[in-house]
């Protein structure tokens, strides 16, 4: 541990990222289980809103790089095709 008054509030903002961060994953994990079971039921009117939701978050979690972009982008896309073959 840091002795420094300057590394310790390092230390106090990254304990805070953390947290904040780890939030974040846990939404966006959160988001495509509901995405993915509403269309295991295959539910049509459930798993567009929930797609929407988790484009969202997915977005959001992309805009504050707690994940990368494309890995989002993918993850949208692959959403979207498991949505449109349920409405097929």
């Amino acid at each position: 541990m840091a002795n420094h008054k300057s590394a310790l509030k390092r230390h106090r903002q990254s304990l805070i990222a953390r947290a904040r961060n780890r939030a974040m994953k846990t939404r966006v994990k959160n988001a495509i289980k509901a995405v993915r079971e509403a269309v295991e039921s295959k539910d049509t009117a459930a798993a567009q809103d929930a797609l929407r939701a988790a484009t969202a978050v997915l977005d959001g979690a992309a805009s504050k790089q707690i994940i990368h972009w494309k890995t989002a982008a993918r993850k949208v896309s692959r959403l979207n095709l498991a949505v449109n073959k349920l409405a097929v």
